[in-house]
């Protein structure tokens, strides 16, 4: 699956928040939409469509602190300044790569329900580990062989969580909230 998962990756896509090929209009995340919309920096690319509109609806729901909105919006300040771009080239995501949708049959893993972009590749990583798949040491294993992580991919793993979680504020509440904060003040 890692391997799998560094091909997926390399094969690489247009822009930071582009589409799959021959799609047309957004996407979604569960029921969720999900903008679509190509951006030269994944930095703007990922404080604009992904992190900030959800930690504000998260907020207006009551599933995101004021506190915690404040400590999201600065890591999206620095996303838009480019302090966290590291100049890889976009690369194909899964884009919603939880455990869920990892399927392992008799001949590997099947991966199902994807949320398909333009992004960075340690997104797609960090959402494995956020609820935990099977296997994960072998995984990331497999995948360093194949396309080597960077120095310090590890202390960014709550940077790439951000997203998701503020998915699940959104969709169940204060709890994932209090864990977006979490990785929004882990972000070195």
């Amino acid at each position: 699956m890692g391997r799998g998962l560094a091909r997926t990756h390399a094969a690489g896509a247009p822009a930071f928040g582009s589409p799959p090929a021959d799609w047309a209009g957004d996407g979604f995340i569960g029921p969720l939409p999900l903008a679509h919309r190509p951006s030269a920096s994944w930095g703007a690319f990922y404080a604009d469509l992904r992190v900030e509109p959800f930690a504000r609806r998260a907020h207006t729901l009551g599933s995101l602190t004021d506190r915690a909105l404040d400590a999201v919006l600065a890591v999206c300040d620095r996303l838009r300044s480019g302090e966290l771009d590291d100049g890889r080239p976009p690369a194909r995501l899964h884009g919603d790569l939880w455990s869920g949708n990892v399927i392992w049959t008799a001949d590997g893993a099947v991966l199902v329900d994807p949320a398909a972009h333009g992004g960075h590749p340690e997104t797609d990583l960090a959402m494995l580990q956020l609820f935990g798949l099977p296997h994960l040491d072998r995984v990331l294993a497999a995948y360093d062989e194949a396309a080597p992580l960077t120095d310090g991919w590890r202390e960014r793993v709550g940077l790439h969580q951000l997203h998701p979680l503020l998915v699940h504020a959104v969709l169940f509440g204060p709890s994932y909230g209090a864990a977006a904060e979490r990785a929004a003040l882990s972000v070195p």
